[in-house]
């Protein structure tokens, strides 16, 4: 919850974890509807959501955390919980005495050491069917790749300020961070925008990212360009 409301503050609102009414007006939860919400239904939810209206009470000496709401709020953690399921797997592996390894959790990656022929954990970043672009690979030393997109389940990625599937978004965003959690979360706010704004953002905060639009154009972040 610290991560993702770290994010949340750093993206304005365009990752927001707590959307959990309005993605289940969708049906982008385990409630599946027989038709899209109407307008009404959109604004009762987005009355109710958002992270602005949440409160974390961090934990101290002898305190435990504590995450706060006024009531009728519903988390929504998938942009986020994958990245740190796959790093929570990493860091379980090193305590047991495991220095190297890769893990991957619904396509989420964490490179730690390195493989057993010496050479860096390899890992091409998804590139949705259909699109001609040449392979893009990169080595996973000690960082974590997250890519989000509608290419696989559809669209499922909401615009938090309007509640609806955004215009001009990217086909597949790709992130890398030292954190998996981390760049889970930008993955799903670079989603969640047009490519205009997503590029902007990724410059602003310094991401490593890749940006493929839909009609197979690719851009690469200035930090993502220094790395290759």
């Amino acid at each position: 919850m610290e991560a993702a409301l770290q994010v949340a503050e750093r993206s304005a609102g365009v990752f927001d974890p707590a959307l959990g009414r309005l993605t289940d007006v969708w049906g982008l939860g385990p409630r599946r509807p027989d038709s899209p919400p109407d307008e009404a239904a959109i604004a009762r939810a987005l009355e109710v959501s958002g992270w602005r209206r949440l409160a974390l009470d961090r934990a101290g000496e002898g305190v435990s955390a504590r995450l706060r709401q006024p009531g009728g709020l519903w988390l929504d953690l998938s942009g986020v919980a994958k990245g740190y399921a796959a790093d929570a797997v990493a860091d379980l592996l090193a305590r047991a005495g495991v220095a190297h390894a890769l893990v991957e959790v619904g396509g989420e990656c964490v490179g730690r050491g390195m493989r057993p022929d010496g050479d860096p954990w390899w890992v091409d970043l998804e590139t949705p069917q259909g699109i001609a672009l040449p392979p893009l690979r990169v080595a996973l030393h000690q960082l974590a790749v997250a890519t989000s997109g509608d290419y696989l389940r559809g669209a499922h990625t909401l615009d938090p300020r309007t509640g609806h599937v955004p215009h001009g978004a990217a086909s597949a965003v790709s992130v890398l961070h030292p954190s998996c959690m981390m760049a889970d979360a930008w993955a799903s706010a670079l989603g969640a925008v047009s490519l205009a704004e997503a590029r902007e953002l990724a410059v602003r905060e310094g991401l490593a990212a890749r940006l493929i639009a839909r009609d197979g154009g690719e851009w690469l972040s200035p930090a993502l360009s220094a790395m290759l």
